[in-house]
């Protein structure tokens, strides 16, 4: 198939654009890579009046690492956020999960606003905003707001987006220490994955965890945190029986859709072997840093 018929339009500028999505409101798509949103008008299940091309807005591709954050545009590509060598420095485990994302033609395109922006529960992208606690900055007409990732996700491809607003940039923290890990499983390469687990945290003098961020894709309508298991890690010793036990704690904090395709078993089968995965992961790679 075929796109529907829509006005294309290619602003010069941030403001231009924001006029343009003012005036044609939910009539108006705006476009970044694509990725997601060029199937959609394909399949028609898109079908806006108005196309607002953002791939001219080249201040808004850029990354920016300061003391205490990292600032990345909303139309940076997947394929930087995975290689940029200060945010393999400063977000080690947004890179891995950047680098994990479909194929190489997918992150040549895809953005990171976009992939925000959409939604998809299962994205690798969302997760790690929502696991590492970033915000969004989102323009409008009217000026800027600061919204934090787990509030503009609220449902399968439902955001805290108004008409004639865009993502401009997000917002990180510098992560808490220095373990962290990034598993996910799909059936095959490329594919969304059924569950992923994101994880960092840091170790105090004593060895014991502190400060640990959990969070899981594909198990529910929004990518999650866990704030009671990361309370329950808190202070304990990282061994396998404290691992174990977080996991299976995970497996039973989480309620998966129940699907024919894949049952909620399952899913909170996988959440908890890739749990177990993510640590093991986290302190090997620092043994051997």
């Amino acid at each position: 198939m075929k796109p529907a018929q829509f006005t294309y339009h290619r602003p010069a500028s941030l403001a231009e654009a924001l006029a343009l999505l003012r005036t044609h409101g939910s009539s108006a798509k705006s476009l970044a890579g694509g990725q997601s949103l060029g199937p959609m008008l394909n399949m028609r299940l898109a079908r806006p009046d108005h196309l607002v091309d953002l791939n001219d807005l080249i201040e808004l591709d850029s990354v920016r690492v300061s003391d205490d954050m990292v600032e990345i545009g909303a139309l940076t590509r997947h394929h930087r956020v995975a290689n940029a060598p200060e945010l393999r420095r400063s977000l080690p485990l947004l890179s891995a999960a950047a680098a994990s994302i479909g194929h190489y033609a997918i992150r040549q395109r895809g953005t990171i606003g976009g992939s925000l922006a959409h939604a998809d529960p299962a994205a690798q992208l969302p997760l790690i905003a929502v696991t590492l606690g970033a915000s969004l900055v989102i323009a409008g007409l009217q000026g800027t707001r600061n919204v934090v990732a787990a509030d503009f996700l609220q449902s399968i491809m439902t955001v805290d987006l108004r008409d004639g607003e865009l993502i401009t940039a997000l917002r990180f923290p510098l992560p808490v220490g220095g373990f962290w890990a990034f598993e996910h499983f799909s059936r095959r390469h490329g594919d969304f994955a059924i569950v992923s687990v994101a994880l960092n945290f840091a170790q105090d003098a004593d060895g014991k965890i502190d400060a640990l961020r959990l969070g899981l894709g594909g198990v529910d309508t929004v990518p999650l945190r866990l704030p009671e298991i990361e309370a329950r890690a808190q202070g304990r010793p990282a061994d396998e029986d404290t691992i174990r036990e977080l996991a299976a704690a995970t497996a039973s904090a989480i309620a998966p859709e129940d699907s024919a395709q894949v049952p909620a078993s399952y899913r909170r089968r996988l959440a908890e072997t890739l749990v177990i995965r993510a640590f093991q992961s986290a302190l090997n790679r620092e043994e051997g840093a």
